[in-house]
């Protein structure tokens, strides 16, 4: 019986048999199909642009908040059940608190490392909840929630809102006076519901404020519900990028068909290894200078006492700004009381979430554009959206004010009733500025691009002509940049069509065509953007030159 020589290497051991990697990798393979899988998408090609690390840095904080937490969750205790303190933080000797909080001094100061891990558990998930904030606001800016990536958007808010939600009871956990009166803000909230509201936070809260079980409930939802969801989350998130192909600006070489760059597999993988590690420190350096929610200087929580100067994370700063700047107006309807002063706060708050989570699809359906854009915008090519975006974020930050309105009045010596007037003025006027000068502003640099293009760029040299005038030296732009300048898209206003049909018929116009044509004409009305230079201005211009 004759034997191949590869089959006689394998079975003898000679040089030629397949080591056991080898082995475990083909077996892996041959079940799995992880060489197909890894062929065709480690090589994957990603463009190169410092704004695309935002979204990096919300993947590596999440990955830091969940493995601080897990660290974290092995001391603590989420119990209210009341037990006398007698730890290593002495001022607080004697003082009757709840498990919650007596645990939480503990891995304060007896836990090794305890504190800096709560540091930058806390640290993590402020930068996680304000790179998601950056990282949507980059792509409102750029449109890089157009279609086919909708979807990927409304992952991203779901994400950012999640982050939010669960952010808040992470801080509720301790049980200190800050974050009880957060609690109590939520109860609150909560309670100013209308035929709901009191069902709906005996509920929550398994009787009457405070009860005994909300610590525990919001122990299991921080920790496992939402956690969970957010991780399915990021994985359909990373899924739907690598199936619709990275964004992109204009540039030599890049159109709506292929993507330029490097591919994942080594230059992205080891940047992204390299950069985890820069993120990672820069917070372990903050987390260990910067103090953040000291809550042995706040003391257990009594539902009798309130914190002075309590401020929440900075992200719910735009739900606190609604709730302190609106008047405490209330109405008596059919033997029950409405508090609107708290009540019409949380109904903006909803539906600013929702505006923001909807505005892919209304920008689709006043476009009408059914094609796919791989190509981002330039900020200034989208003046309608970047306006808005902008108007968006002064808001944010007025209401952030209004927040804080006690805190501004104590440490600059103001009056507090003038800062809240100040920033109720401010809601309804701040926004409508602001879009009109930053609408204003991006058209003034579409101009310029068009002067650019047309006419060149300034040299700064100046020639005399032999009349005797005076002129500036232009000198043409490269290819490449008259590329990046004119690559974008400008869209035509849709228009009604005419009032009778051939027959002379009057048409029936429905209400909904007649606002997506008034709103496509203010977006893309001659108002709204400077035409690009057609190729005939173009060749003009070079014969001109």
């Amino acid at each position: 019986m004759s034997t191949t020589p590869s089959a006689q290497s394998a079975s003898t051991g000679r040089p030629g048999q397949p080591k056991a990697g080898e082995r475990l990798a083909d077996w892996a393979d041959g079940r799995l199909g992880i060489y197909a899988l890894a062929k065709s998408n480690l090589r994957k090609i990603f463009p190169d642009h410092w704004s695309f690390m935002l979204g990096e840095i919300c993947l590596y904080t999440f990955v830091i908040i969940i493995l601080t937490g897990i660290y974290l969750t092995l001391f603590f205790t989420p119990s209210m059940n009341e037990v006398v303190y007698h730890g290593s933080y002495t001022p607080l000797t004697n003082i009757r608190m709840s498990e919650a909080y007596k645990t939480t001094l503990d891995i304060s100061f007896d836990v090794r490392a305890g504190l800096l891990m709560r540091q930058i558990h806390h640290w993590s998930a402020i930068v996680f909840v304000a790179a998601m904030f950056v990282h949507m606001m980059r792509i409102l800016y750029t449109g890089a929630f157009r279609r086919p990536r909708e979807l990927n958007w409304l992952f991203g808010f779901l994400l950012l809102f999640l982050g939010q939600f669960d952010g808040f009871m992470g801080y509720s956990l301790p049980d200190d006076l800050l974050s009880g009166t957060g609690i109590r803000f939520l109860e609150g909230a909560v309670l100013s519901v209308p035929i709901v509201g009191t069902y709906l936070t005996m509920f929550i809260y398994g009787g009457q404020f405070p009860g005994m079980v909300i610590i525990p409930r919001l122990f299991t939802v921080h920790i496992l519900l939402i956690p969970g969801i957010m991780a399915g989350l990021v994985v359909a998130h990373l899924i739907l990028v690598f199936y619709h192909k990275h964004t992109q600006f204009a540039g030599p070489g890049r159109t709506e068909k292929n993507v330029v760059g490097m591919p994942l597999m080594p230059v992205y993988m080891a940047k992204a290894g390299g950069f985890f590690f820069v993120v990672f420190g820069a917070l372990a350096l903050i987390s260990a200078i910067a103090q953040v929610n000291p809550i042995w200087a706040y003391g257990p929580y009594r539902s009798d006492q309130v914190t002075t100067d309590a401020q929440p994370d900075w992200y719910m700063g735009f739900s606190e700004g609604l709730i302190r700047i609106m008047p405490g107006w209330e109405i008596h309807f059919l033997g029950h009381t409405l508090e609107l002063g708290v009540f019409i706060p949380l109904v903006v708050f909803i539906l600013v979430l929702v505006a923001i989570a909807v505005y892919p699809f209304v920008e689709s359906w006043i476009t009408g554009a059914k094609r796919e854009y791989h190509l981002l915008d330039r900020p200034r090519n989208a003046p309608v959206r970047t306006a808005l975006a902008t108007a968006w974020l002064a808001l944010y930050m007025v209401l952030l004010l209004g927040g804080g309105n006690d805190l501004v009045a104590t440490h600059f010596d103001l009056s507090i009733n003038a800062i809240t007037w100040f920033v109720r003025i401010a809601f309804f006027v701040l926004p409508v500025v602001v879009f009109i000068v930053v609408k204003r502003w991006c058209l003034g640099l579409q101009r310029r691009d068009r002067d650019k293009v047309l006419h060149g760029r300034e040299t700064g040299v100046i020639k005399r002509l032999p009349h005797g005038e005076y002129i500036e030296v232009h000198e043409r732009l490269p290819r490449e940049r008259l590329y990046e300048l004119t690559a974008h898209d400008q869209l035509e206003p849709l228009e009604l069509p005419p009032a009778v049909d051939d027959s002379g018929v009057e048409r029936k116009v429905k209400f909904t065509d007649k606002m997506r044509a008034k709103l496509s004409e203010a977006y893309y009305g001659e108002s709204s953007q400077i035409p690009k230079p057609t190729a005939e201005e173009l060749e003009e211009s070079t014969h001109h030159h």
